[in-house]
């Protein structure tokens, strides 16, 4: 028996799932003993524990929502309005902060000195600015520099800016255009899968099938703010505008090193195949760079995500904000800190298997 073990404890892998029971064991142990000491504490002080306030009345409005929402409704309908805005700002968010870092890193490159220096500039700026002071920044400037709503300034037709927010003007209401979102999402998870653009022509075909609405509405002032169009408060724009140009400047230099990762013979091989420095770019370069690029990148995402939680800060009805709400009024402290808790760890890990998965299938074309 005693070879046995020794055998056991000897052989390199048969140690390591050891260790492993081991720690798992000692973390379990640990949060047993958490568990039980919080139940015993909330005992001896009379607090109500447990997940059933969630289904009881709110009593409080969110200035912005994604879907209709009345103080009649329940804590877990706030809470899922919060998740909703949590997630419009992060998919927003990323797209945009993808695309500025890609061209400013791009611009780091330039031949044209100013547009060169002006890019590290940039990147030097926002990078060494905490974000909580940008967003203050903002939206002091959305809510105090602008005019007030009758002087609203009118750059465009129907494009107004004011105090009160930003209206441009958008399709009008209709119920079909929330199927052609949802399609949208869909037929893109389809077309990554399969690498091909053709699903996505199934989205015009719902937007057809829901009878083709195209009627644009145009903001007009009536009374003290305007109707119609889409209109965006200046919380949401200031929260916006912050996370985008500070994430921005990160993904800027992490394109930058990985584009500048490449070797230098790629560059002269293009070139010998007469290829110019947009098809080097795309063809040649980017494609070798993004195996640098996509881990780090990752983390920006992860980072603008969870730095979406500073709109309590400047008032933006985010995740954390209402989830300070409802903490403040049921009173269930621990209960509301464990939801936030699970919700960020759901979106790390789904951002982090998109793309993995992403990385997984790059490196299996590569033949890696």
């Amino acid at each position: 028996m005693k070879c046995a073990l020794q055998k056991i404890w000897n052989h390199p892998r048969y140690r390591q799932y050891l260790y492993q029971v081991l720690f798992f064991v000692f973390v379990f142990a640990i949060g047993v003993y958490l568990y039980s000491n919080v139940v015993e504490n909330l005992e001896r002080q009379n607090i109500a524990s447990g997940f059933g306030f969630l289904t009881q009345e709110a009593g409080f409005f969110i200035a912005e929502s994604m879907i209709e929402f009345w103080s009649e409704d329940s804590y877990i309908k706030a809470i899922f309005v919060g998740i909703l805005n949590t997630l419009k700002v992060s998919l927003i968010g990323n797209v945009l902060a993808l695309g500025l870092g890609i061209v400013i890193a791009i611009s780091c490159r330039s031949s044209n000195f100013i547009l060169k220096k002006l890019s590290y500039l940039y990147i030097d700026i926002f990078r060494n600015i905490p974000l909580l002071l940008q967003l203050f920044f903002w939206y002091g400037l959305f809510t105090e520099v602008l005019p007030d709503i009758k002087d609203a300034l009118n750059p465009l037709p129907g494009v107004y800016f004011s105090q009160r927010g930003f209206f441009i003007p958008f399709f009008k209401e209709h119920f079909i255009w929330k199927y052609v979102l949802l399609s949208f999402a869909l037929c893109s998870l389809i077309s990554f899968k399969l690498r091909t653009f053709y699903p996505l022509l199934m989205i015009p075909l719902v937007w057809l099938l829901g009878g083709a609405p195209s009627e644009i509405t145009f903001p007009t002032l009536e009374g003290f703010n305007f109707s119609g169009g889409l209109s965006l408060s200046p919380e949401f724009t200031a929260l916006m505008t912050g996370l985008v140009l500070y994430t921005a400047a990160f993904v800027a230099e992490i394109v930058r090193s990985g584009i500048e990762s490449v070797g230098k013979g790629q560059w002269e091989a293009a070139k010998s195949l007469g290829l110019n420095s947009q098809q080097t770019m795309k063809l040649v370069i980017f494609p070798q760079a993004l195996r640098v690029i996509l881990p780090p990148v990752t983390s920006q995402f992860l980072n603008l995500t969870k730095n979406s939680s500073l709109a309590v800060g400047i008032g933006y009805s985010d995740f954390v904000s209402i989830m300070n709400t409802v903490m403040n009024q049921s009173g269930q402290a621990i209960e509301a800190v464990l939801i936030i808790m699970a919700v960020y760890l759901f979106f790390s890990l789904l951002t982090s298997l998109i793309i993995n998965f992403y990385n997984y299938r790059l490196e299996k074309r590569e033949g890696r």
